[in-house]
């Protein structure tokens, strides 16, 4: 049974970073096989860890839609369907990628939809470790098309805005009813200490910070040169902090705890 992690948080925020460092500690830690998925739309986990996307879920579904009555002879639509998403997958030693993309359209795909959440729950059971980059609204999460999330790290920047965008995110897994067994708030690009100001928004809101990840230069050079999060080195300030999170997250005890 796989581990389900999910990222969530405005954009900006450091969503796509902590969700590629939080796979370079799986990888490192020989954790895998680790399947990535991109489900934000504005879509660039794969260039933070150094794989090329072909194509993504969102355009085949539509196509999907749109050329149905050109289905091989011998071929169920379930069968032709799953064919094709599997034409989604980026594949590397250790590590595979589905990008979701944007969404089908307009249009109601019941049936797409319901072979999609098959599709991804097929995949889940294949990996050690699924790790999400969602959009802040979390349209995949509510859509039920992937599994139980065992983890979700809501992820703010060192900004009002951000601290607010989370606690309605919290919010939102609770409306929507969402099957999340554990949520930890995580505090990004923070130069020494919380600002005061932040701090006391957050204990208005209730939330408690499971961590804060420093400003890290190495990060900013790996955006600015498209170059892998997986190659940064151990001494990068945020690459030790995320490390420590998830040490933390993965004693036994607590993955227990998130299976039982």
């Amino acid at each position: 049974m796989s581990i389900n992690i999910a990222v969530a948080g405005k954009g900006g925020s450091g969503k796509t970073s902590l969700t590629g460092l939080i796979i370079r500690y799986l990888i490192r830690q020989g954790l895998g096989p680790v399947l990535a998925v991109d489900a934000d739309p504005n879509a660039n986990l794969g260039d933070s860890l150094g794989l090329t996307t072909r194509q993504t879920v969102g355009s085949i579904i539509a196509s999907f839609n749109e050329e149905k009555i050109n289905i091989p002879a011998g071929l169920t639509k379930e069968a032709y369907l799953e064919l094709k998403l599997h034409d989604a997958m980026v594949e590397s030693k250790g590590l595979d990628l589905v990008t979701m993309g944007r969404g089908e359209g307009a249009e109601c795909y019941c049936y797409p939809n319901l072979l999609l959440r098959k599709f991804m729950d097929n995949l889940a059971g294949s990996y050690a470790f699924m790790v999400m980059d969602n959009e802040a609204g979390m349209e995949h999460l509510s859509r039920r098309t992937t599994q139980n999330i065992d983890e979700l790290f809501l992820i703010s920047d060192h900004s009002m805005k951000g601290v607010r965008t989370i606690a309605r995110l919290r919010e939102l897994v609770t409306e929507l009813k969402l099957t999340v067994k554990r949520q930890s708030v995580i505090i990004n690009f923070v130069l020494g200490e919380i600002d005061p100001l932040i701090n006391e928004e957050l204990a208005r809101l209730n939330l408690t910070p499971a961590t804060t990840i420093p400003l890290d230069e190495a990060i900013s050079e790996c955006d600015l040169k498209v170059k892998s999060l997986l190659d940064l080195p151990d001494t990068s300030g945020a690459v030790r902090t995320v490390d420590a999170l998830l040490t933390e997250f993965l004693k036994p005890e607590r993955i227990q705890t998130t299976k039982t």
